[in-house]
């Protein structure tokens, strides 16, 4: 692909439904460090000097998040933690003491630490995009040139750029920000989630994007991941047409979620912050399917206390009222090391004691979380439901359950993320009051394929029939025990998908907030017997694409139009 901006259709993966239309605004990629860079002859020095650089990153990402909104301030000030993180520090310093020059050892080191991150999974994996981010912005200081990052936008854009950072998506409004397109990244990448959040249409792995020159009129459907360069009038109003049957088929939905005939499917919120309960409370949802309590365990020296929790539980639990709130134990250990609970290396981390497998060998940890539970939920008396990570064995779940009812929490599940606790749900659920499938790691263990490394995407997409085949497993597991299978993973909040979960017998549907409107019309336009129906046409696909196509060709053809 030249850049001379023909008329020309991208295909990349939509990750944010709605469509847009305007110029082109290309983020330029960082400086890099310089070939012929000079060696270093006073490692000390030098030492000192990137000290004072990383210092400088970090508190320039502390004062954007000062002015930040609730939502962006503690994506920044991760970023600024990153820059002071003093392993970082050391392998510098490691690299300068071999001879590198000063931008290169901050290069080598940076894509050292990632590539450790990277080989531990989970959210570690995610925090690669940080630290290349802090390496951009210190490689540009040391070069005297200027942070990279979003260009100011004098008029509504759409950015393009090889990947955003974080700390950049967090900034971006729908004023200004049309919608995003990146060369990289996958479904479960923070720019998919935070541009879903914020409702502005992205599509990513559009490859070749970055060719099209700047100021180019491009049109976005970040449903289908579809991008045309210099669109034609027709095409601009196909595109404004489908805006605007998407708008009218979203209208005036409201109310619990359910099928066409009845049938209640529950549409839930999944939240990581008391920010994110504050915001998801004001929202139409029936609950909270996924509260992830990491946020208050990682990047810590030392355990939070049990009065500290049981203060943010209460305040979570609080924004609710009556509704549900089910909350997930902590999900740390391996993928998610702890500096105050660290089981030391593993060579297969993501395989290895992380979950419900750390909470058994340090149990105080543990035992301190539950314990807080159970003061926020006797305080507040709210409909708690409290749920373990990693469960694959029944032995785990007996285990879990008994720790958990024994201080008085009214309910009790698990998490299936692990394949054989989808084949082995009704042993599992005689021991627990119900299930929620992690879809997202359910997939990357079905199909052997890191959720986070972007070239498997086409083996994560959740339309896959393997994966509904083990999904299917798990509900029947509940169906015949008598107990509620949910889904709080990414594919809960595709509103084709939700069609086929409901089919399959998934009871509750929780993802991020913005996207229950639409998964709410989806139900309401078919009957239960519509989406078993489609549920058996997709299982029987050979593929993502041939199973969702199927469920297209059956649905409403208003479904389209949610996307």
């Amino acid at each position: 692909m030249t850049g001379d901006a023909l008329h020309t259709t991208f295909h990349g993966i939509g990750v944010s439904a709605g469509t847009a239309v305007g110029p082109l605004v290309i983020v330029t990629p960082a400086p890099k460090a310089p070939d012929d860079e000079a060696p270093t002859t006073d490692a000390a020095a030098a030492s000192g000097v990137v000290r004072g650089v990383l210092e400088d990153v970090a508190a320039g990402l502390e004062a954007r998040a000062a002015k930040a909104s609730e939502h962006a301030r503690p994506i920044l000030e991760a970023g600024a933690m990153m820059a002071r993180d003093p392993g970082l520090a050391v392998g510098i310093d490691t690299q300068l003491q071999s001879g590198k020059g000063i931008t290169t050892a901050v290069t080598v080191a940076v894509e050292e630490y990632c590539a450790m991150f990277e080989s531990l999974g989970g959210y570690m994996a995610e925090r690669v995009t940080d630290l290349r981010d802090v390496r951009d912005r210190a490689v540009a200081r040391l070069l005297g040139k200027p942070e990279p990052g979003v260009p100011a936008l004098t008029e509504p854009s759409i950015l393009a750029a090889h990947d955003l950072a974080p700390a950049e998506t967090a900034t971006l409004t729908t004023e200004t920000c049309l919608g995003i397109i990146t060369e990289i990244g996958g479904p479960t990448s923070h720019t998919a989630i935070l541009a879903s959040q914020l409702g502005i249409p992205a599509v990513v792995q559009a490859v070749g994007i970055m060719a099209i020159p700047f100021g180019t009129l491009v049109a976005i459907d970040g449903g289908v991941g579809e991008i045309t360069v210099n669109p034609t009038a027709e095409e601009t109003g196909l595109l404004a047409e489908r805006k605007r049957r998407r708008a009218a088929a979203l209208a005036g939905g409201t109310g619990n979620g359910a099928t066409k005939d009845g049938y209640p499917v529950a549409l839930l919120a999944n939240i990581g912050t008391a920010d994110d309960a504050r915001k998801a409370a004001k929202q139409p949802v029936e609950g909270v399917g996924l509260f992830r309590t990491e946020f208050l365990f990682l990047d810590r020296e030392t355990m939070p206390t049990v009065e500290e929790q049981t203060a943010t539980y209460t305040e979570v639990f609080e924004a609710f009222g009556d509704r549900r709130i089910v909350v997930r134990t902590l999900d740390a250990g391996a993928d998610k090391p702890l500096k105050f609970a660290d089981l030391g290396p593993e060579d297969n981390p993501a395989l290895g004691r992380r979950g419900i497998r750390l909470g058994m060998i340090r149990t105080e940890v543990l035992d301190a979380q539950l314990e807080a539970l159970a003061a926020a939920y006797k305080a507040t008396g709210a409909d708690v439901r409290v749920m373990a990570p990693m469960i694959a064995t029944q032995a785990e779940a007996t285990w879990f359950a008994a720790r958990v009812r024994a201080l008085g929490l009214p309910k009790v599940g698990v998490m299936i993320e692990v394949p054989a606790a989808a084949i082995r749900s009704r042993g599992i659920l005689f021991h627990v009051d119900f299930a929620s499938l992690g879809t997202n790691d359910l997939q990357q263990y079905t199909m052997a394929a890191d959720r986070m490394q972007g070239e498997l995407a086409d083996l994560l997409n959740p339309w896959e029939p393997a994966l509904l085949d083990v999904v299917a497993l798990a509900c029947e597991g509940g169906q015949a025990m008598g107990k509620p299978v949910g889904v709080c993973g990414e594919a809960a909040g595709d509103p084709g998908l939700a069609l086929v979960l409901a089919g399959l017998g998934v009871s509750s549907l929780s993802m991020a907030p913005g996207k229950v409107p639409a998964v709410r019309t989806a139900l309401g336009l078919h009957t239960m017997t519509q989406c078993q129906q489609m549920a058996a046409a997709a299982r029987a696909g050979t593929n993502a694409a041939e199973a969702k196509s199927a469920v297209m060709k059956m649905a409403d053809p208003v479904l389209a139009d949610l996307f």
